[in-house]
């Protein structure tokens, strides 16, 4: 019999999708807004160059302290929201659920860094396959049909 006990709160991670590739951020917590506003700022610093948000409405998303962040950016950053209830037209959505069912459904980490770990690790080598990237955004858009 195997017993694992898992001693630690939460582990999150944010991700941003063009259509060949993907771009994420691990938080030892959940993403509120100041872990949004982090990854927003990666994500410029990385890409440089002006983007185009398509969100959820997390709360985070909407709040005062990402919409200022974002009046300070002066247009850097276009935002553009999902219908409420409507994870199926969200190709991030179709990343999460292949990395959990295909990637790491026998992970056993051993602490939280053990996982942290593994998480990088499995989204990195996902990254290498832009087909299947490509193939969420096409399941994503299927659900407009």
């Amino acid at each position: 019999m195997l017993q694992y006990h898992f001693n630690w709160k939460t582990i999150s991670v944010a991700a941003g999708m063009t259509i060949w590739n993907f771009y994420f951020r691990v938080f030892d917590k959940a993403v509120g807004k100041e872990e949004t506003i982090l990854f927003l700022s990666d994500l410029l610093n990385y890409l440089k160059r002006p983007l185009l948000i398509v969100w959820d409405r997390l709360p985070a998303h909407r709040s005062r302290m990402v919409g200022e962040f974002l009046d300070l950016l002066q247009g850097q950053i276009a935002v553009e929201y999902l219908p409420p209830y409507a994870p199926e037209l969200n190709p991030v959505e179709y990343l999460w659920g292949y990395w959990k069912h295909h990637q790491l459904p026998n992970v056993c980490p051993r602490d939280m860094w053990d996982l942290n770990d593994r998480a990088r690790r499995t989204l990195k080598r996902l990254r290498r396959r832009p087909r299947l990237i490509a193939a969420f955004w096409k399941q994503s858009s299927l659900a407009f049909d």
